[in-house]
């Protein structure tokens, strides 16, 4: 199958807003990309690459995504990936029918790419509760990496920024502030 066929088969991650106020436990921060970022070319097509480099690597598997945030987040695409891009093996359990038993393997799979990738914790912009909570921004961060350090001639979009609502609950409620997050390198 053509990757452009392929992505045409891929349905658009479903848009999450800010939290209501009781959402978000006191003194928690949390990140949101607003529609506008969502919706912006250049993002849509960093989302679109890293789909069908995924889809290209994992097609001998028979394994396809549809979206980055409901196919990342419990581990089993990442874990194959992983094993695809540098033929190590992982002691983990194939299928993990459980959240607590996907977030173990997820644990071990992020585990490995971050070896892998010989980031520091302070350097990392992804955690095992931002992939499992299905952020998206978290997400092709990790994923912006694993392409840079192992398919660096992938053509990624250039100068991917978005902007990014930091939502934080105070003791007077909720605390709003804008900020650009860069996803993509200039080149």
């Amino acid at each position: 199958m053509e990757p452009e066929s392929l992505y045409n088969l891929l349905q658009l991650p479903k848009v999450t807003g800010p939290p209501a106020e009781e959402d978000l436990p006191q003194g928690e921060k949390k990140k949101y990309l607003p529609p506008t970022s969502r919706q912006d070319p250049k993002f849509e097509e960093l989302q679109k690459v890293l789909m069908e480099w995924i889809n290209a690597k994992l097609f001998p598997e028979h394994i396809v995504v549809r979206s980055l945030e409901e196919d990342i987040f419990d581990g089993l695409i990442l874990h194959h990936l992983f094993q695809m891009l540098t033929g190590l093996k992982l002691e983990v359990e194939e299928m993990a029918l459980t959240a607590p038993s996907q977030r173990r393997k997820l644990e071990v799979v992020l585990e490995a790419i971050n070896g892998s990738l010989q980031m520091e914790e302070g350097q990392l912009k992804w955690s095992v509760g931002t992939i499992f909570s299905k952020d998206l921004l978290a997400t092709l961060h990790l994923l912006v990496a694993l392409a840079k350090h192992f398919q660096p001639d992938l053509p990624l979009p250039a100068n991917v920024q978005v902007e990014v609502i930091t939502m934080e609950s105070t003791k007077s409620g909720l605390k709003s502030e804008k900020s650009v997050e860069q996803l993509t390198e200039c080149r």
